[in-house]
C-alpha cells in the first residue's frame, strides 16, 4: 500500500482494522466533542473547585484525611468508567444496539473522566488552601507574579519590568487574568483554579482527538487517563506546560497526516503549534523539529514530491501568525534595535539534565506501560501513524542529547523538561499496544480458541486488571506532590494567613505595605517603580520592579546586568560621592530607567535612627542582588549591597521612612 493509498483508505484510525475503529466519529462530530470537552472539563473543574472551598478538609500534611478522600473518589470514578467501558465493548462485540441513555451517559463520563482524575488526586488535596502546587517558592513566585500581573491589567506587559512588552510567553496568564476577574479574586488566588481547570480542559480534550485519530472511545479514554495521570505526577506543578505536553503524541501524528494531504489534521496541527509557542516554546520547538523531519522524509524517500514541504511551510508560517498575538510586541521592539542583555533563562542543568530518560526500564507500573509501547513502536514501524510516534521519540532524545553537548557552550537546551514527554510517547503507545493485544493479537495467535461468552471474560478481566493498574498508580499521585502540596499550604498566602494554620512569617505584613505605598504615592501599583528584594511581594501585589529577581525569568530588554550594575553604583555611591539626599535622587534620576520611587528593606528604622543620633557606625540597609553563576548547582548566588540610611533620612530629605513589621519602607515625596 502506498503513502497516497494509506491516506484515503485509512479514514481516520491508526490501524486499518474494522473492529478496532467501530466509533469513528466524523469530522463534525470530532469538532462538537472537542469544544464540548473542554468546555465541560473547565465547568465541572470549576463547580468541583467551588463546592471543595466550602468544605473544611485539615491541611494536606499533618492529617491524612484528604488523602482518604482522594482515594475513594479516585476509585468511584475508574470503577465508574471501567464498567461504562466494558458494557461499551461488549455491545460492540454482539453487535447489539446500546440505549441512548447509556451511549449518552459513556460519552458524557469519557470526556469528563481526565478532569475527574485532576480533581480526585490535585484539587482535593488542595481544597484546604488558596495556593497552588509547591505555594509560592522558588519558580512559583515568579509564575504567580506574572498571572497577578495580567489579572491587573488586560495589557499584556512584563511581569515585572514597567514599559515593557513580555517576554515570557503569555497567553496561559492572559486568559487566568480573565478568569480573575470573572470570579473577583486576585491572580494569586487564580492561580490555583485556573491551573487545574486548564489542565482538566486539556486533558478531556484528548478524548475526542484520540477517539478520532484511533476510532475507539475506550482507547481514547485510557490514553487520556493515562496521559493525566502521568502529567499530573511529572508535569503539575507547571500547568502551561503541562497542557501543551498532553498533546505531544497527538500532534506527532498529526504532523504526518497534515503533511500527506489531510485538511482537518493540518489546521489542528496549527492550531496547536499556534498556541504551544505561546505558552510553551520548548514543546513548540520539539514538536516543530519532528514536522520538518518528517516532512523530509515523506517529500525525499516516500512520496518523492514537494507537497509535504508546501504544506510545512502553510503550517510553519500560520501558527507563527497565532503565536505573534502573544509574541508580536517583543518582536517589534527587538526589530526596532531596543537593547536586550542578561537574561539568562537556559543556564540551569540539575541533575537530571545530566541523564537520559529510561521510563521504560522504571520499576513501576508506567514503567511497564512505557516498556510495551515501546515494544509495540518497533513491531508496529510499518504502521504510519505508528512510526511518526517513533520518530517523534527520536527527536525528543536527540534534543536531549545534544542539550547535554551543549553544556560546553555556556548554556542548554532544558533537555531535563523532555523527560515528561518521552514518557506520555512511550506510555500513549503503550494503551495502543495492548489495545491492539486485546482486540487483534490474541484471536490471532488462538482463532479457534474462544467462543463469545470466553472472549467476554476475557475483556472483562483485562479491563479490571489495567484498572487496577491504574488506580494503583492514580491513588498515589498526591503522595508523589507531597512535598510541592505542603508548600502550598505552610507558605503565607496573600492574606496573610498560613493554610496548615500556624503563624505566617513576613508575608503576614505585605497587604499593610502596599497599601502604604498606595497611599503615599498616589498611584496605581501597575503604575509605581519599587526595589525590594523581598521576592514574594510582587507575587501578592502587581507593582512594578526596578529589577527582577533573577535573571533567569528576567526579560532580556530589561537589561538585567545593567541594571545590577545601576543598583550597585547607588549603594556604594550613597556612602561618598551621593550621599546627601539630594546628591542621591539626582543619581537616580540619571538613570537610562525610570527610577524607583519606594524602596523596601529588611531593617529597623528605630535602631538606626539612634545610631545616626549618636555617631555610632551603623551597617546600613541591605538590597540582595541575584547573580547567575552557571554551571554552578545551585545556578544563583545572592550578594548584598548597602544602601546608607542617610540618603532617606538626612537634613533636607525627599523620602518618608516608615515601619511596617520587620519592613523599613521608603517612599519618595
Amino acid at each position: 500500500m502506498t503513502v497516497q493509498e494509506s491516506s484515503h483508505k485509512q479514514p481516520g484510525a491508526i490501524t486499518c482494522r474494522d473492529d478496532y475503529h467501530p466509533d469513528l466519529p466524523s469530522v463534525k462530530h470530532t469538532l462538537v466533542g472537542i469544544v464540548a470537552a473542554a468546555l465541560g472539563g473547565l465547568v465541572f473543574t470549576l463547580a468541583c473547585w467551588f463546592v471543595l472551598k466550602t468544605t473544611n478538609l485539615p491541611a494536606f500534611g499533618p492529617s491524612l484525611v484528604s488523602r482518604a478522600l482522594a482515594t475513594f473518589s479516585t476509585i468511584l470514578l475508574l470503577v465508574a468508567v471501567a464498567t461504562l467501558v466494558v458494557l461499551w465493548v461488549m455491545d460492540e462485540k454482539k453487535k447489539t444496539q446500546r440505549p441512548f441513555w447509556r451511549t449518552a451517559l459513556s460519552y458524557t463520563l469519557c470526556y469528563l473522566a481526565p478532569a475527574g482524575l485532576v480533581v480526585t488526586t490535585t484539587a482535593i488535596p488542595l481544597s484546604a488552601t488558596r495556593l497552588y502546587l509547591d505555594g509560592i517558592t522558588v519558580d512559583q513566585g515568579f509564575r504567580t507574579q506574572f498571572m497577578t500581573r495580567l489579572a491587573d491589567s488586560w495589557a499584556l506587559s512584563d511581569m515585572n519590568y514597567i514599559d515593557l512588552p513580555t517576554f515570557y510567553p503569555g497567553m496561559w496568564f492572559w486568559f487566568g487574568g480573565r478568569v480573575a476577574n470573572i470570579l473577583g479574586i486576585p491572580g494569586w488566588e487564580v492561580f490555583q483554579p485556573w491551573s487545574l481547570m486548564s489542565i482538566a480542559a486539556a486533558a478531556c480534550v484528548l478524548v475526542p482527538v484520540w477517539q478520532r485519530l484511533v476510532g475507539s472511545l475506550p482507547v481514547a479514554t485510557g490514553i487520556a487517563l493515562v496521559s493525566t495521570a502521568i502529567t499530573l505526577v511529572m508535569s503539575a506543578e507547571e500547568p502551561y506546560a503541562a497542557i501543551i505536553a498532553l498533546g505531544v503524541p497527538a500532534a506527532c501524528i498529526l504532523a504526518r497526516r497534515a503533511l500527506v494531504g489531510r485538511n482537518l489534521a493540518m489546521v489542528g496541527l496549527i492550531i496547536y503549534l499556534g498556541m504551544s509557542a505561546s505558552a510553551y516554546t520548548l514543546y513548540t520547538a520539539v514538536v516543530a523539529l519532528s514536522t520538518i523531519v518528517i516532512a523530509a522524509l515523506y517529500a525525499a524517500v516516500l512520496m518523492k514530491s514537494v507537497v509535504p514541504i508546501i504544506r510545512l511551510i502553510i503550517i510553519g508560517v500560520a501558527s507563527m501568525a497565532i503565536a505573534a498575538i502573544w509574541w508580536g510586541p517583543y518582536i517589534f521592539a527587538i526589530v526596532n534595535g531596543h537593547p536586550a542583555s542578561g537574561a539568562t533563562a537556559a543556564h540551569y542543568l540539575p541533575l537530571s539534565g545530566t541523564q537520559v530518560p529510561l521510563p521504560m526500564l522504571a520499576p513501576t507500573l508506567i514503567g511497564v506501560l512505557c516498556l510495551v509501547g515501546l515494544v509495540y513502536m518497533i513491531m508496529r514501524a510499518s504502521n504510519y501513524d505508528v512510526r511518526m510516534l517513533g520518530i517523534g521519540l527520536i527527536v525528543f532524545y536527540g534534543w536531549i542529547a545534544l542539550s547535554m553537548a551543549f553544556t560546553v557552550t555556556g548554556t542548554t537546551l532544558l533537555g531535563f523538561r523532555l523527560d515528561v514527554v518521552v514518557a506520555l510517547q512511550l506510555a500513549t503507545a503503550g494503551v495502543l499496544g495492548f489495545a491492539e493485544l486485546r482486540i487483534y493479537s490474541i484471536h490471532r495467535l488462538f482463532p479457534e480458541a474462544f467462543d463469545v461468552k470466553t472472549s467476554r471474560t476475557i475483556t472483562v478481566v483485562f479491563v479490571a486488571v489495567l484498572m487496577a493498574a491504574g488506580l494503583a498508580y492514580a491513588q498515589n499521585i498526591p503522595n508523589e506532590n507531597a512535598d510541592a502540596i505542603d508548600l502550598a499550604y505552610t507558605d503565607t498566602d496573600g492574606y496573610g494567613e498560613r493554610a496548615d494554620r500556624y503563624p505566617p512569617d513576613s508575608a503576614q505584613y505585605y497587604a499593610e505595605v502596599a497599601g502604604h505605598i498606595t497611599e503615599k504615592t498616589g498611584k496605581l501599583p501597575r503604575d509605581t517603580v519599587i526595589l525590594t528584594d523581598e521576592r514574594n511581594f510582587m507575587s501578592y501585589h502587581p507593582f512594578r520592579g526596578f529589577q527582577a529577581f533573577t535573571s533567569h525569568y528576567a526579560n532580556p530588554l530589561g537589561e538585567f546586568d545593567r541594571r545590577n550594575e545601576e543598583i550597585t553604583s547607588w549603594a556604594l555611591g550613597s556612602w561618598n560621592k551621593f550621599k546627601t539626599p539630594q546628591t542621591f535622587v539626582e543619581k537616580l534620576d540619571e538613570a537610562e530607567w525610570k527610577a524607583p520611587e519606594v524602596f523596601v528593606f529588611r531593617a529597623d528604622l528605630e535602631s538606626t535612627i539612634e545610631d545616626m543620633n549618636s555617631s555610632n557606625d551603623n551597617t546600613g540597609w541591605v538590597f540582595d542582588l541575584a547573580e547567575d553563576i552557571y554551571p554552578n548547582n545551585p545556578n544563583v548566588r545572592f550578594h548584598g549591597v548597602r544602601f546608607n540610611p542617610e540618603v532617606f533620612l538626612g537634613t533636607g530629605t525627599m523620602w518618608d521612612a516608615t515601619q511596617i513589621g520587620p519592613f523599613v519602607v521608603v517612599t519618595r515625596s
